[in-house]
């Protein structure tokens, strides 16, 4: 309820005292990223902290991590990640914002020749950062290479003013009535702004004092490891705010009662019945689900940064194609999902203090910065016919592809489920989705080979494309769900759960997409059938201990800020106490009353008289 002014202030505010107590507390880099998490609301320091230091450490050399990094780190300087304009977003190609080349002083000139060239969207821009590594497009001489980085001041440290040639602001409110609102999205512009020539981000390409642009020694795939570790935090961020809304709509469908009284009895507990089941477990399994997925991600970012430091570049692409397919997936059916959760809770889901239409609100953009989300799935896919097309040249599939170097087996295996329990198989879970989303590749990829021009047919075919990345994604997820039931977990009765959530997943992914399972022969319409009548009996599985599922993520009641969600389930009590904490309720005649209502009321509504 806060006005923008004052929203703004309250998350400066919260920064500064996280801040604090990160230097009191002298919190490691993964303890502050912690505690800043426990803020909870969109901050300058997100940005600050999730890319501007991570694109210098990525992308800079060694002189400009010394002398770029300290400060950063101290928060001596503040910054930003300014890459997307008014005019374009996933086309970075396209971006106008020019960085040309003075030799006569040794520096850049950064410019924004046309509105469409604003920079328009980094967080932290609008009224807070001092620094930005900006995108631009180097210019030496009349040659044109590309979009680079660059460090670019872009306020007085003394008084925080915009330096001169320099034109920045706040964009305006955005969704929802906090969300995003509490941070500093910006708008910039650049009138023909001078920097030194060594603040360009060199470490894969450098202009020389003469003006030649170099290629360094270190690969331009160097820049992927950024991505990859972006990427795989937005998946891990996926699983927590999945959680938090799932935690609210299953604790409060155990409190809500509706119909189904006998003989004066208490009413029925909207979780018991399947309709309620049906929409909410399989979104209770994915919180899971997305979780150990994250968790694999996190090791495969550490591997691939130790693979990058000995000069192994083999897994990139793949892992790349991966983390942005994950990315897409797990913040898409997110999204959706804790939308669905407010529709579980009926009417009372449509109020703020439900915490889920902020939740909605604050979580959405995530299917769009950092990569939107079809643009993404068709990287994967544009991936994945580059590994099909390798199949025949002896070169292996690596990593999450790995199950393509069994084409011959997966073209022609068929499923024998024969009963609804034998898909309680990991197996046969497996293979059903490995021949799914095989086969998907394969036929777009016949298709495409009909093209003479190979873009063209990729154009025409991307609906198609779209849905052979989905497959291959949601098989990277069910696959890494059974590894981890693989390891060692401690406590039968914990690993028969997650087994259950396991299922839950996987068979409802196969009855939703039903059509490509039996499309592509992988199953029969009747194996299908049997694999819903398995999904039923498994919701009745999961009912018994649904509420200790959504308690074992550990949410506080202060965290999930949800009065439908509170752990003790006194719902109703806290619903008409929160009522009457609402400003309109301060006074018992409105106001405006006498000025508007009375009139009505007597009739004293005066007319033109025209």
């Amino acid at each position: 309820m806060l006005s923008r002014k004052d929203l703004f202030k309250d998350t400066l505010r919260k920064a500064a005292h996280a801040w604090k107590r990160i230097i009191e507390l002298r919190l490691s880099e993964e303890e502050a990223h912690m505690l800043r998490s426990y803020v909870d609301q969109p901050a300058f320091t997100d940005l600050h902290w999730g890319m501007f230091i991570p694109a210098i450490k990525g992308q800079g050399t060694e002189e400009q991590h010394e002398k770029w990094l300290p400060m950063a780190y101290k928060m001596q300087i503040i910054g930003c990640y300014a890459q997307t304009e008014l005019g374009h977003g996933s086309n970075v190609q396209g971006l106008e914002t020019t960085a040309t080349f003075d030799p006569q002083t040794d520096e850049f000139v950064i410019h924004s020749p046309t509105l469409t060239s604003s920079k328009w969207w980094p967080g932290g821009l609008g009224k807070v950062s001092t620094h930005a590594v900006v995108y631009a497009r180097l210019i030496t001489g009349a040659q044109d290479h590309g979009v680079h980085g660059f460090i670019v001041q872009l306020r007085s440290l003394d008084d925080h003013s915009p330096l001169p040639g320099i034109t920045v602001g706040d964009i305006g409110m955005k969704f929802g009535s906090g969300a995003y609102n509490s941070m500093d999205n910006g708008l910039l512009r650049f009138d023909h702004v001078r920097i030194p020539r060594n603040q360009m981000l060199m470490r894969v390409s450098q202009v020389t004092r003469e003006g030649k642009f170099v290629q360094s020694d270190v690969p331009r795939q160097l820049v992927y490891g950024t991505m990859v570790y972006v990427r795989q935090t937005i998946v891990s961020d996926a699983s927590c705010a999945l959680a938090r809304a799932v935690c609210i709509a299953t604790r409060y469908s155990a409190v809500r009662r509706q119909f189904g009284s006998q003989n004066g009895g208490p009413e029925t507990q909207v979780i018991d019945y399947k309709t309620q089941q049906s929409r909410l477990f399989p979104l209770l399994a994915s919180a899971y689900a997305f979780r150990f997925v994250g968790e694999w991600l996190k090791w495969l970012y550490a591997d691939v940064t130790q693979r990058l430091q000995a000069n192994d570049f083999s897994t990139l692409p793949e892992a790349h194609a991966c983390t942005a397919g994950l990315k897409s997936m797990t913040t898409s059916v997110t999204a959706d999902a804790i939308e669905e959760c407010r529709k579980l809770c009926g009417g009372h889901g449509y109020l703020s203090n439900s915490g889920l239409p902020e939740l909605f609100a604050v979580y959405i953009p995530t299917c769009t910065y950092e990569g939107d989300n079809v643009v993404l799935l068709l990287q994967v896919a544009r991936f994945l016919m580059k590994t099909v097309s390798q199949l025949g040249s002896g070169k292996k599939p690596v990593g999450t592809t790995a199950y393509m170097g069994r084409a011959e087996h997966l073209m022609q295996c068929r499923c024998e489920v024969e009963r609804a329990e034998d898909w309680l198989k990991p197996s046969v879970i497996l293979e059903a989705f490995e021949a799914r989303a095989f086969r998907m590749s394969i036929a777009c990829a016949k298709n495409l080979s009909k093209f003479s021009n190979p873009e063209d047919g990729f154009s025409e075919l991307s609906p198609d494309l779209l849905e052979a990345a989905i497959a291959h994604c949601q098989l990277i997820v069910v696959s890494k769900y059974i590894e981890k039931l693989q390891q060692d977990i401690p406590g039968k009765g914990v690993k028969r759960q997650l087994e259950i959530l396991c299922n839950v997943y996987a068979l409802h992914l196969l009855h939703k997409h039903l059509g490509d399972f039996v499309t592509t022969s992988c199953i029969t319409p009747k194996q299908g059938a049997l694999a819903n009548q398995q999904l039923r009996l498994l919701y009745s599985q999961v009912r018994p201990n649904a509420i200790t599922l959504v308690d074992a993520f550990n949410y506080t009641d202060h965290y999930l800020g949800s009065v439908l969600g509170c752990y003790n389930g006194n719902v109703y009590q806290r619903l008409y106490e929160e009522a009457w904490k609402d400003p309109l309720n301060d006074t018992v005649v409105p106001d405006g009353y006498l000025e508007y209502v009375w009139p009505i009321l007597k009739q004293h509504i005066r007319t033109a008289r025209l």
